[in-house]
């Protein structure tokens, strides 16, 4: 009870804030599945990417987040709140994937961030391959999200959030059919990870886009910031 009055306060102040401040825009947001599992996916470019998306959602969504975040005494509380669940991003955290596959089947909502940490250019990222996987073994839609603005807004080299627009796009949720084979999982998590970063890519502006050697996945690892 307490974590959803906080929650809901948080929310609140969080999206008078940031549509004062940021002057935040939302597109598409209704296209998210308002019930049932559901895994948002968006790029990745600052601290409060997991509070902008959530804003004009109406369910809850878990996040993973630094392990030593949490442990801090009122922001801890307020992020765990928030749907915040620790992750040892050091080493990679098998608990922390046990976790989300768990809110998944529960029917929950979860933001994972496919670049697996923040943007410091300010450009896309490769894609990891763990959001497909969590979503197939889930059967959970993936929702791409694409921020804009948000990098210059508050990128990893600023302590200071600064006031520059942002905007936030929901695209239609991709539903995966794993393949019938399993020698093409591999093939076909790689694929489905480009196409995942070319709906994101897709209404980014120029300066924004993935450089030519970022196109290629590679990794197979999911890891969050």
């Amino acid at each position: 009870m307490e974590r959803l009055w906080l929650f809901k306060i948080s929310k609140w102040l969080v999206g008078v804030f940031s549509r004062l401040y940021f002057r935040i825009e939302f597109e598409g947001a209704d296209r998210a599945p308002k019930k049932g599992a559901m895994i948002v996916a968006p790029n990745h470019v600052s601290y409060c990417d997991p509070f902008w998306v959530s804003i004009p959602l109406e369910r809850p969504l878990g996040y993973m987040t630094w392990e030593k975040l949490i442990n801090l005494p009122i922001l801890g509380r307020l992020i765990q709140a928030y749907g915040a669940f620790p992750v040892k991003i050091e080493k990679g955290d098998r608990a922390a994937l046990r976790a989300s596959l768990e809110r998944l089947r529960r029917g929950g909502g979860l933001v994972i961030f496919p670049e697996g940490s923040r943007t410091r250019t300010g450009r896309l990222m490769p894609f990891k391959h763990g959001v497909i996987r969590l979503a197939l073994e889930a059967d959970a839609p993936i929702v791409p999200v694409t921020i804009i603005g948000g990098y210059r807004a508050f990128s990893p080299h600023h302590l200071i959030p600064r006031p520059y627009k942002v905007r936030i796009i929901y695209h239609e949720p991709i539903r995966l059919t794993p393949p019938k084979e399993t020698s093409q999982m591999k093939k076909y998590m790689r694929d489905q990870s480009e196409y995942l970063q070319s709906i994101v890519a897709s209404a980014l502006p120029p300066e924004s886009l993935p450089l030519p050697e970022h196109r290629a996945i590679t990794i197979d690892c999911q890891e969050s910031s």
